[in-house]
């Protein structure tokens, strides 16, 4: 009698809990998908969530900002005072241990979204951190590679590789696996400075673009592993892109900016690398890499700002150009993505988020 008289949005399965049905193999993706489909057919159309292929879990409720704060106010103050007693690589090992004791709690047991987030940053961060002033120890927060090369990073992105495989296995927090490769990209700017000390920098650039495609290649691959994006692999693959954006934004717009950022070649050579990134976020609808390579477009619009003669106006004119580029691709994403996806291989479509 109860249950017949159960108003049905009482019955409603919340999109939370069928992420979790997948990630546990209680239902497969297909039926979790078909779910939302009927959920979908018998939903009011001036009721109906709008469709986004990006979204990820961040916060669950004020309740995740709260704590946050509070874990930034505990472990700064637990960071000065160890600090203190024991040194700099002494603090960043106390409150690395801090982070992983308080995510047995905030994370293994209350599995809150920004708390988790923010934990494992800390954790990763000051791992690295220790191990780095472990060897080459300084006044402040020394992590210069000093007198050991580059050997202090390379050590210290390797341990840190390996503490963040340990969190993952433990707590299974996504952005984990792209702060372990994080780790790992520092390693191998290390292993650049210790071989080539003299060519490190002028390399620098170009290694760092091998590692951004590297990251966004296994991006691609939690990507296309799970095109509906109903499994903890798509928001592994958020963060990957996250990571891999600015690796590869920069290291192809940083040059034309050195070189002669008021030069117009440099300026339409920086928008023309801004819509090859944004055709390539459109095809994988992922925005990130648009993210990245925002501060550049604007600095190449502020330099044709300039060129046409009004130097006045640079600032806002530019935030006005951005604004509205930001806007139109948001109104317009979904049309754009119909557009493109039938123009690529149906074997790579297919394995894409849908258009719709």
């Amino acid at each position: 009698m109860n249950q017949l008289s159960t108003p049905p949005e009482m019955l409603a399965i919340s999109p939370d809990v069928l992420h979790a049905a997948v990630a546990n193999g209680l239902v497969t993706a297909d039926q979790a998908q078909g779910l939302r489909d009927l959920e979908r057919a018998r939903t009011p159309a001036l009721e109906a969530e709008p469709h986004d292929d990006e979204k990820f879990r961040f916060i669950s409720g004020f309740s995740d900002i709260f704590v946050t704060i509070g874990l930034g106010l505990f472990l700064g103050a637990l960071g000065y005072f160890s600090g203190d007693m024991i040194g700099n690589a002494g603090m960043f090992a106390v409150v690395a241990v801090a982070s992983w004791l308080l995510a047995e709690y905030f994370t293994r047991k209350q599995r809150m979204a920004l708390p988790s987030i923010v934990l494992l940053l800390v954790y990763a961060g000051t791992v690295f951190s220790a191990v780095a002033e472990a060897f080459n120890p300084s006044p402040g927060f020394g992590m210069g590679l000093g007198n050991h090369g580059g050997l202090p990073i390379v050590v210290a992105g390797l341990v840190t590789a390996g503490a963040t495989a340990l969190h993952y296995r433990r707590f299974r927090v996504p952005v984990t696996i792209a702060a372990g490769v994080g780790a790992l990209v520092a390693s191998a700017v290390g292993v650049l400075f210790m071989v080539t000390p003299d060519f490190a920098i002028q390399a620098a650039k170009p290694l760092l673009l091998a590692c951004g495609l590297a990251v966004f290649t296994l991006a691609m691959r939690f990507d296309l592993s799970d095109p509906q994006r109903q499994t903890r692999r798509t928001d592994i693959a958020f963060w990957l892109h996250m990571l891999a954006a600015p690796l590869i934004v920069h290291p192809l717009v940083s040059g034309l900016v050195g070189e002669g950022g008021s030069d117009m070649v440099s300026a339409w050579s920086i928008l023309a690398i801004f819509i090859a990134l944004a055709l390539v976020a459109l095809v994988v609808d992922r925005r990130a890499i648009l993210v990245s390579g925002l501060s550049y477009a604007g600095f190449a619009f502020g330099a044709l700002v300039v060129k046409a003669g009004l130097s006045d106006s640079v600032v806002p004119l530019t935030m006005l150009v951005l604004g509205a580029l930001v806007l139109l691709l948001s109104a317009g994403w979904h049309t754009l993505r119909r557009t493109l996806l039938p123009l690529l291989p149906g074997a790579l479509a297919r394995r894409l988020p849908a258009h719709t």
